[in-house]
């Protein structure tokens, strides 16, 4: 009998990429706290947060296999979350024009053998969009339920210059480390 398989998350783009995977899975949408551990290095809060995720699905459902993820995206130290409306965009995007920014995808995967934790990550360098430019991005739908205010995949890439790493960590789910753990667990 296959195993279940669970995806601990709500985002239409981590499901569309699993898709791709071409693995039957369930989509169960955690509710965990999401504050950041401000000991930890960001990658290890951003791996933390991802196995919260996981585990209070995991906890629910013993018998799956249960992956979760969380994406963190930074200019320089500063910590970019999700807009929260339409001025808190305007600032993020005044943050991002000119610079360079790291994203880094966190991952956990739980089942009843333990659990594995995770991270892909890239560097996005926007262009130095002017302020016309930015208010038309933000007037969009477009920003308001990502990490950073962006998806590589969308409409604010006519604004990135470029890219290095992994490019599906930034779409929030790195594609060929997950294909790997995944298919070490039997799943594909």
């Amino acid at each position: 009998m296959p195993k279940r398989f669970v995806l601990a998350s709500g985002s239409k783009r981590r499901r569309e990429l699993l898709d791709m995977l071409d693995v039957s899975f369930e989509v169960i949408k955690p509710n965990v706290d999401e504050t950041l551990d401000e000991e930890m290095s960001i990658e290890q809060a951003v791996m933390d947060l991802a196995l919260r995720k996981a585990t209070a699905v995991h906890e629910k459902n013993r018998d799956v296999v249960v992956l979760a993820c969380d994406t963190l995206v930074m200019v320089g130290d500063t910590l970019l979350g999700k807009p929260k409306d339409k001025a808190h965009a305007r600032e993020m995007f005044k943050t991002l024009r000119g610079q360079t920014n790291r994203v880094i995808t966190g991952c956990a995967l739980i089942d009843e053998a333990g659990q594995e934790v995770f991270y892909g990550e890239a560097y996005v360098t926007f262009a130095m969009m002017n302020d016309d430019e930015i208010e038309a991005y933000i007037g969009t739908s477009e920003p308001y339920d990502k990490s950073g205010g962006y998806g590589i995949q969308g409409p604010a890439a006519k604004h990135i210059e470029s890219m290095r790493g992994d490019y599906y960590s930034v779409m929030g789910l790195p594609m060929h480390k997950t294909y790997t753990r995944l298919k070490r667990k039997g799943l594909l």
